[in-house]
């Protein structure tokens, strides 16, 4: 057997082992770990195949920052254990139904045609001039320029949309002031109360 045999079978073991301790686990702070482990076993077999771009796009962009995202937001909202507990019972039957949808579908797409495993092999190996990101931006700017640039226009919209949304126009909303703030002064901001003292002593 090949050292990158024994390579994939060592990564698949991580990826598919962290993936199902991450579903089970009870503690979402350690689900989310897991997590981080099953992204960084995916990245290296997508360096197994070659595809740099994916591996290192998949560890800046989702540990580097999404995963980080989701640490805030577990330790922010702060949910109990019998909360996660029901929950899970609740939906458990719906995510059985939808993760056998899945390996259906994978399995379909796997052994049809042009996506059969037979048919499509293991990829060339390149020599070590060989860039991926080069590769991959040559398709994308050439072949497919005109989805990507739609792509990119889509997304800006919904960013647009989104600020739209968060700044739309509210009876109880606050906003900031930046010239108020700025030209506030000492006196503006407190006042001076005089007591007058009073002349007879509270007798003992």
């Amino acid at each position: 057997m090949e050292f990158t045999s024994i390579l994939f079978y060592v990564f698949s073991l991580f990826f598919v082992g962290s993936s199902l301790v991450m579903i089970t686990s009870r503690n979402t702070a350690k689900a989310a770990l897991w997590l981080i482990l099953t992204f960084f076993s995916a990245a290296s077999l997508w360096l197994l195949l070659e595809a740099e771009f994916l591996a290192i796009t998949l560890i800046l962009i989702y540990v580097g920052a999404v995963m980080v995202l989701f640490m805030f937001v577990i330790k922010m909202l702060d949910t109990e254990a019998s909360t996660l507990r029901a929950q899970f019972t609740r939906y458990l039957p719906l995510g059985i139904f939808v993760s056998l949808v899945v390996i259906v579908q994978m399995a379909l797409v796997l052994n049809a045609g042009p996506f059969d495993l037979e048919t499509v092999g293991l990829p060339d190996k390149h020599g070590p001039s060989y860039s991926n990101i080069t590769a991959i931006a040559q398709q994308l700017y050439t072949i497919y320029v005109y989805p990507f640039e739609l792509a990119a226009i889509l997304l800006l919209i919904a960013i647009i949309a989104a600020i739209t949304l968060v700044h739309r126009t509210q009876v109880n909303s606050k906003k900031q002031n930046i010239t108020e703030q700025i030209s506030v002064q000492a006196e503006d901001r407190m006042r001076f109360a005089s007591f007058k003292k009073n002349s007879t002593k509270e007798s003992k």
